[in-house]
């Protein structure tokens, strides 16, 4: 059996492999959820109603394209948003996980929040020729609570490795989004209204988990509280 030293270059390559695929688990789920593809199905299919295949898939790829290209400037720009209006990663931490909060209780209900779509969201989307950018792509898909997500996520990367995780996550969560939405009409006849609700639900409660998380962090940040040991923070 091979022993190794606390302080080896090998245990040491381990730790951080093991805190950078704890991040980018935290990362990719935190803005998984608070897209939420699936919970966006009904309005989709809403606005999509007597539509083409093909003019759905182009609404779902340019509303995935718009969440991309949004998250990712916010992502790039986080440190520098922070430091231009004097913002803490705590305070953040602290309103993030509120606005989580929001949302997956609503979540919880199976139904979307205003803070990701306003009750004149589907109509303004339905009379539109092509509603992919707004309001679909933002903020139905890259709203308030995604971005806060990732603002936090910003302020808590530590590395660059952990910086690629954030942007990653955005694409595969993009990519996701593509294929959930191009084949909404085969998703929602697979799932059925109820496997949606459930699915939304399961999400909802994984959120306000992250919710209370992130507020957690932010107040031991503060020095309220002892600061705990997250998932995503633990040996980091």
């Amino acid at each position: 059996m091979v022993i190794f030293e606390p302080h080896s270059p090998v245990s040491f390559y381990g730790l951080q492999h093991s805190v950078y695929v704890r991040f980018s688990v935290l990362a990719l789920s935190s803005i998984f959820f608070l897209v939420d593809p699936f919970a966006a199905l009904p309005t989709f299919l809403a606005v999509t109603a007597g539509s083409s295949t093909a003019r759905r898939r182009r609404m779902a790829r340019k509303a995935s394209l718009t969440a991309l290209i949004f998250l990712s400037a916010f992502a790039l720009a986080g440190q520098y948003i922070f430091r231009m209006f004097g913002i803490t990663l705590p305070a953040f931490e602290i309103a993030g996980g509120v606005i989580l909060l929001l949302i997956g209780l609503d979540m919880l209900e199976a139904k979307r929040s205003p803070t990701q779509e306003a009750s004149g969201d589907a109509e303004e989307a339905a009379s539109k020729e092509d509603a992919g950018i707004v309001p679909l792509g933002i903020p139905m898909l890259a709203g308030p609570g995604a971005i806060a997500s990732v603002m936090v996520l910003v302020g808590q990367a530590q590395t660059k490795w952990q910086m690629v995780a954030i942007l990653a996550s955005i694409f595969i969560t993009a990519v996701i989004c593509y294929f959930v939405l191009g084949n909404s009409d085969k998703v929602a006849r697979a799932l059925g209204e109820t496997g949606i609700r459930i699915l939304v639900r399961i999400m909802g409660l994984l959120l306000v988990a992250l919710a209370v998380q992130y507020f957690v962090n932010g107040m031991a940040d503060l020095g309220v509280i002892a600061k705990p040991e997250s998932f995503g923070q633990a040996g980091m």
